[in-house]
């Protein structure tokens, strides 16, 4: 048996204690379920900014729980459209249930659904709805049910990734921008795919600065990720492609990386706008199931170095799901 020995506020009762050195907090003494007072939302605000990732363990939040909290840091997001897995009485929830994914629902087994998508290294790493011209601002993730191993999520700090740039390449990366297009780097099945029909009924492509100045910190954040990025604007496709796989390279280098083991109850609580993300790829084979629950908080449209916001393409407008 362990104790915890984080050191713990005196007025809020909370515990921060870093998970890695540039990236992830654990967060101790709160019930999350019991609701938070102003002292606390401050203080579990003021580590997901410092933080970029915060992981509470062994609580106890329902749904209407889940989306209490998330309403004391923001607006959640409704989707139009949730899995057949999601509570269809609370629409602030998106469920995820291992083979009832995409994959599923587009007639492929998950494993066949992620070697499509995931055809590279990089391409798994993603922020959420990065295709958006306003992609959320946070997202909360709790765990319901998670297998007895396997099943890891893995985050990098997008701001750490853009100051370990050198000072020519930070010079040069900030006056560009990028098309994020979703469903970019997806390889169709031959003949007839159902997903590549979904892709362009709902098509969704944003032009946003590669280097975006975070709307709380301040900090400059390297806004890339494998999975929605389609080109940089104004470079050839083998400079793009180039500059592109050097800069997701250097976001998703170990040192700026967190990795965090699930249980039932654990709650992961990330800044959408400085990180990315990387789902697991490593269930597929087990039979155990991994279902997961989240809420999106509403997030504002990106501003580049230059004071240039995003500016939408096709699918998105300003708060509009």
């Amino acid at each position: 048996m362990t104790t915890d020995r984080t050191p713990r506020d005196r007025a809020t009762g909370i515990g921060i204690r870093p998970a890695a050195g540039h990236i992830g907090a654990d967060i101790t003494g709160v019930d999350l379920a019991a609701g938070l007072d102003e002292a606390q939302t401050a203080a579990i605000r003021a580590a997901v900014l410092r933080w970029k990732v915060v992981f509470f363990r062994g609580q106890q939040l329902d749904h209407a729980g889940h989306v209490a909290l998330a309403r004391r840091f923001g607006e959640p997001v409704v989707l139009p459209r949730r899995g057949r897995a999601s509570p269809p009485d609370v629409p602030e929830i998106e469920t995820t249930a291992d083979r009832l994914e995409l994959g599923g629902r587009f007639g492929m087994a998950h494993d066949e659904w992620l070697a499509r998508r995931r055809h590279t290294l990089l391409r798994g790493w993603h922020c959420d709805h990065g295709a958006r011209v306003d992609p959320p601002a946070a997202t909360i993730l709790r765990a319901e049910t998670v297998p007895p191993y396997g099943g890891d999520t893995t985050w990098a700090n997008l701001a750490a990734a853009y100051a370990g740039l050198s000072a020519p390449l930070r010079r040069f990366v900030d006056g560009l921008r990028a098309e994020h297009r979703l469903g970019v780097g997806y390889q169709p099945r031959p003949g007839d795919d159902a997903y590549v029909r979904h892709l362009l009924d709902h098509q969704t492509a944003t032009v946003h600065p590669l280097v975006r100045v975070h709307p709380e910190t301040g900090e400059r954040v390297l806004f890339v990720n494998g999975y929605y990025v389609e080109q940089i604007t104004g470079l050839s496709r083998p400079e793009s492609r180039a500059v592109l796989e050097l800069l997701l390279e250097q976001a998703t280098r170990p040192e700026y990386t967190v990795r965090f083991r699930w249980e039932p109850g654990s709650v992961a609580f990330w800044d959408n706008r400085a990180t990315i993300h990387l789902a697991p790829a490593d269930t597929a084979h087990l039979d155990h199931p991994r279902i997961m629950h989240r809420v999106m908080l509403a997030g504002d449209v990106p501003v580049g170095v230059d004071g240039r916001p995003s500016e939408a393409i096709t699918g998105s407008a300003p708060g509009r799901w």
